[in-house]
């Protein structure tokens, strides 16, 4: 069964509730921002189940791309920390993707 990118963008506001986006005074709407992601992450998922790969494949195509988005993510968090004055512990960072 198929999903719709609205009932995707609910499981993400769920997922939120759960580990919440600071959002801060960012000029776009927070419910326009998912729904944009989540039809890019869709279109890609379609695009990489049409070409052929492997299941195996397509799971490290996912890991390698949710390594390089959690790596963004740490590096402007890190950096974030610098400009407010803030001690970076990197292991703490990570902790949030790590489960521990």
């Amino acid at each position: 069964m198929e999903m719709t990118i609205s009932e995707l963008t609910g499981m993400l506001v769920e997922l939120e509730r759960e580990d919440p986006v600071d959002y801060g005074d960012l000029p776009f709407g927070e419910p326009e921002l998912r729904s944009l992601v989540m039809t890019a992450l869709v279109d890609k998922h379609r695009k990489l189940q049409a070409s052929g790969l492997n299941p195996g494949d397509v799971n490290l195509t996912y890991m390698l791309t949710t390594a390089l988005l959690v790596l963004e993510n740490l590096v402007l968090h890190a950096r974030l920390l610098l400009l407010q004055g803030q001690r970076i512990d990197v292991n703490a960072l990570l902790r949030k993707y790590s489960g521990g």
